[in-house]
């Protein structure tokens, strides 16, 4: 009788490789570090095992895990001869995807819903870059395969984390607390959950609970650094920057692990507090640049850390370097990076010159399209925030109150009340 996964596919190895490889694609649904090594682990009890080389080559190419990804494709192909249809054409969307087909993998789910660890690949969230930059094709791939999983607590918060997305934020939270309810450690639930409470603008209660759940279940969540940088959204939110300043200092401080996360959560957030009312000493983003090196910062591989880099670009004056990633976009071969990344680039640099209100005109023109650069509403607002930043060194009170309401009619939040409170005239100095 053959060996089968979690969700009954049959695996053609041994039921000790079997037990590892299912494992490992568990800690990766689980968002939980040690996926590599479990696979690995299977590889070592049986070398002939195609679906376990294809998933080494995926976590390299998708989470830069330590693996020879050509080598790993390369036997994988060679032993999905004696494997099950499913994992024939598993290896086979596997290798298109790395080479830049995401075809293929689309088709296989239409035949193989339940084949987890490819459906986490095609869709963009923390863990995976997606097959897709349109959040539409995503969210369809998922609702397709949705009602093949049943009460599946790991679909069920991938289904949550769709519904957030789409702004469904009651049917978010209600997916996301019953797939946590299942399986509290849910690294996609908890996600959804912690989107669900900031866009609501439940600082208070999603700040508490995604403290329990980090200090709790999500312990040893491989992202954890997101996750904390969702809690000091929300401190943010709340406009308690000495709660920030102590988590920052605890948590979020930028180091070697981090990786592109330093950039991504702690450039990111630095610069939001630093534009916050009232912040003073706000630490220098410096030891991120550091961190993530020049080359990241100027040549960044996708449009969503491109954003990143030239906010952290601004942030620490770099004009220069701002119009090196401009015209590096310009002549970027994808068009996102040459119609959106360029341009914020160019409108960044405008704002390290001084010429803030043709940078805040710049960064209006790029509202609508924003979205293509990936990520989620939450950490594009570092674009929106960068605006209004812009709007109240121009002077343009009014419109920079303008945005400001804007954002409370979507959700409360003390630290835009504020911010609304200073888009007044400064009085005239007395003579």
């Amino acid at each position: 009788m053959p060996v089968r996964d979690t969700h009954g596919h049959a695996l053609a190895t041994s039921s000790v490789a079997a037990e590892a490889y299912t494992r490992g694609v568990g800690r990766v649904l689980r968002l939980q570090p040690g996926a590599p090594e479990a696979v690995a682990e299977a590889l070592a009890h049986d070398p002939t095992f195609a679906l376990a080389h294809a998933a080494l080559a995926l976590l390299g190419h998708e989470q830069c895990a330590e693996v020879d990804v050509a080598a790993r494709l390369r036997d994988a192909r060679l032993h999905a001869a004696r494997a099950t249809e499913r994992e024939r054409s598993h290896v086979h969307a596997v290798a298109r995807h790395v080479a830049g087909d995401s075809a293929p993998l689309v088709r296989h789910l239409e035949d193989w819903p339940t084949d987890a660890l490819l459906l986490a690949t095609a869709v963009p969230t923390i863990a995976f870059a997606g097959v897709s930059e349109v959040p539409a094709d995503a969210w369809r791939i998922v609702e397709r395969a949705a009602p093949a999983y049943g009460t599946d607590w790991w679909a069920t918060g991938l289904l949550a984390f769709v519904r957030q997305e789409q702004h469904r934020f009651e049917e978010a939270m209600e997916l996301s607390c019953r797939a946590l309810a299942i399986e509290p450690s849910a690294g996609h639930a908890a996600h959804a959950r912690a989107h669900a409470h900031y866009e609501t603008g439940d600082h208070a209660d999603g700040l508490g609970w995604m403290d329990s759940w980090l200090a709790g279940p999500g312990a040893g969540n491989d992202g954890r650094s997101h996750f904390v940088w969702h809690a000091a959204l929300h401190e943010l939110s709340m406009g308690d920057l000495d709660a920030v300043r102590a988590r920052y200092e605890a948590q979020l401080l930028p180091a070697p692990a981090l990786g592109c996360r330093a950039l991504v959560d702690t450039g990111s957030l630095l610069h939001r507090w630093a534009l916050t009312p009232g912040a003073t000493d706000v630490p220098a983003l410096d030891p991120v640049v550091a961190v993530v090196g020049r080359r990241t910062l100027e040549e960044p591989a996708t449009p969503f850390v491109a954003m990143h880099a030239a906010v952290v670009l601004l942030a620490t004056g770099d004009g220069p370097g701002l119009r090196r990633l401009a015209e590096r976009s310009a002549r970027h071969d994808h068009p996102t990076h040459r119609e959106v990344v360029a341009p914020l680039a160019r409108a960044l640099a405008q704002m390290h010159a001084g010429r803030c209100s043709a940078a805040a005109d710049a960064l209006a023109a790029l509202e609508s399209c924003l979205w293509r650069l990936g990520g989620s509403d939450a950490q594009r607002e570092v674009v929106e925030e960068t605006r209004i930043a812009a709007l109240l060194r121009a002077g343009r009170y009014d419109e920079a109150r303008a945005l400001l309401d804007r954002r409370l009619d979507r959700r409360p939040a003390e630290r835009d009340r504020r911010w609304r409170a200073t888009a007044v005239p400064r009085p005239a100095a007395l003579a």
